[in-house]
């Protein structure tokens, strides 16, 4: 076999691989997601009815209806993905949603590389009410877990710890929880890249690591939860 056999191989094989992954995905979001094969359908068809319509109005040669249909078949290939793999990611939350640690598993497997933070809590109680603390250059942002009023002041002791070592970072608090003002568990990657940016990507690094030196001792992981077998399924 030549060289050039050998990847085009590896290369059908990856393009197996992609196709029955997303079959995967497909199969498993629709438990919980009636409305993804509905959603799916108008991902397609509304960018290539769409391009008929434009090739239909638009002046020109018999390329318009080649070009604009692959168009529209192209573009809503590539919106089938999108929808599948944030209703997939969406999915994957609402299993572990309201169980203790669900937030630890977002920060481990769904923060974007400009956040950095640990699934282990840096403040937890008996009832498993947990806070969580993750550096980016929206600031140094503290995520409670659980009761709103048992987390509240465990949320202000780590800010007093923070402005200890750092006075002049800024700290911002969310809330994940039942209380009706706080933040759906897939809207919390959402939340923290809104904030805007007050720091650069090295003064990130440095008071991360500052941050973690102060964390002495290890809590550990909520029981119940293990963040490495909770990810969200995204097409690749």
């Amino acid at each position: 076999m030549t060289r050039y056999s050998r990847y085009m191989a590896a290369e059908k094989a990856k393009r197996t691989g992609r196709i029955k992954q997303m079959i995967e995905i497909y199969r498993t979001t629709r438990v919980r997601d009636r409305n993804l094969t509905l959603m799916l359908l108008v991902s397609f068809l509304a960018p290539l009815v769409a391009s008929l319509l434009l090739a239909w109005l638009l002046p020109g040669s018999w390329l318009n209806w080649v070009v604009w249909p692959l168009s529209g078949v192209l573009v809503g290939i590539l919106l089938v993905m999108i929808v599948l793999g944030r209703r997939a990611e969406k999915a994957a939350y609402q299993q572990i949603d309201g169980r203790p640690g669900a937030v630890g598993a977002v920060v481990q497997g769904a923060l974007r590389r400009s956040w950095r933070g640990s699934e282990v809590p840096v403040s937890i109680n008996r009832n498993q009410d947990a806070v969580y603390r993750v550096v980016g250059r929206g600031g140094v942002v503290l995520i409670s877990e659980g009761s709103r009023a048992r987390t509240q002041r465990m949320a202000a002791d780590e800010e007093r710890k923070v402005k200890r070592a750092l006075r002049n970072v800024e700290v911002v608090h969310l809330y994940v929880g039942p209380d009706g003002d706080g933040i759906p568990l897939h809207k919390l990657s959402r939340s923290l890249v809104k904030l805007k940016p007050k720091m650069s990507r090295a003064e990130v690094t440095a008071v991360y690591n500052r941050l973690s030196s102060l964390q002495a001792t290890p809590i550990g992981i909520p029981k119940g939860m293990d963040p490495n077998r909770v990810r969200s399924q995204r097409p690749r």
